[in-house]
């Protein structure tokens, strides 16, 4: 394992701290998971933008060929 050194205010520490106790857990391992957590959450983040991305091409494509398809008619 690796260490990494992490500074902080007190507000900080008193609130990990906190966490620690209520969860039963360790710093390093509280901190492990939130970390892990976080980039998730970026990643589906990540994905609803290229979904929304491909969502607005197929809808712009649709209303294209739904124009054609009313011209001849």
């Amino acid at each position: 394992m690796h260490t990494i050194t992490l500074k902080s205010d007190n507000d900080f520490l008193m609130m990990l701290n906190e966490m620690v106790k209520a969860l039963g857990t360790t710093k390093s391992d509280l901190i492990r998971k939130a970390v892990t957590h976080y980039r998730d959450v970026l990643e589906k983040e990540k994905l609803k933008i290229q979904i929304k991305k491909a969502s607005m091409k197929v809808r712009e494509e649709s209303l294209s060929i739904s124009k054609e398809f009313e011209d001849t008619v």
